[in-house]
Order: C-alpha cells, then structure tokens, then sequence
C-alpha cells in the first residue's frame, strides 16, 4: 500500500493518512523472493509440491524459534517459567501447522515410493 494513499475516514468524509508503520510486514508472495534459493533447492530435490511444504516446514520453524526467544522477555506473570498466555497460543498454533505440513509431506512421499514400485514391479 502506498504511503499516500488513505483509508476510511471520519463521519465527516475526512481521510486519514495510514503511516508506513503500520504497514503489513508481510506480503502475498514475499515468500518465492526472500526463500527463493531455498525453494529452487527443495523443489529440484523434492518436486514442486514436497519442495514447497518442506520449505513452509522451514519457515514455520524459524517463526516458532522467534516467539519463542520471544517468549523469554515476556513472561507469564501467573508462572514466569512459561511465555504469556498469548504467546503459548501462537507457539501452540505453529506447532500444529507444523504437524500438519510435516504429515502431508509424509503422506506425499510415501505415495511417490509406491507409485515407483508399482512401476518397477
């Protein structure tokens, strides 16, 4: 979104400036650019489909790696040893997608093994 451009506005028909900071970090495709390597990597070693979920895999890693050092400075204040409640909430969230990625690329390589046997048998 540009900088200039407004959004909403008052019961007056006034528009407000949206400042750059509020901003969304990220956006629709971000992904194919900064992991592109890594993509190009996984998709050659993997196919497109396996490649893509291995990739996803990584990156959900990587954000579970941050909320949790995250997770250190903001502690619950019911029992300091855990992360805020909101916190355990995402953390809990990232590791069932993390599951769920991980499980279908399971199940994806398990039907390519068969597929090949099936073709050599």
């Amino acid at each position: 979104m540009d900088k200039n451009k407004t959004s909403g506005g008052d019961a007056g028909g006034n528009a407000r400036q949206i400042s750059p900071i509020s901003r969304p970090i990220y956006r629709h495709g971000d992904v194919f650019h900064t992991r592109g390597e890594e993509l190009e990597r996984e998709e050659f070693m993997r196919g497109e489909a396996r490649g893509r979920l291995a990739v996803a895999l990584d990156v959900l890693t990587d954000a579970m790696v941050l909320v949790g050092q995250h997770g250190v400075y903001c502690a619950s204040e019911r029992n300091p040893a855990l992360p805020k409640m909101d916190l355990q909430a995402v953390m809990a969230g990232i590791g069932g997608a993390k599951e769920l990625v991980a499980s279908a690329l399971s199940k994806l390589s398990e039907e390519a093994r068969e597929r090949r046997g099936r073709s050599e048998g």
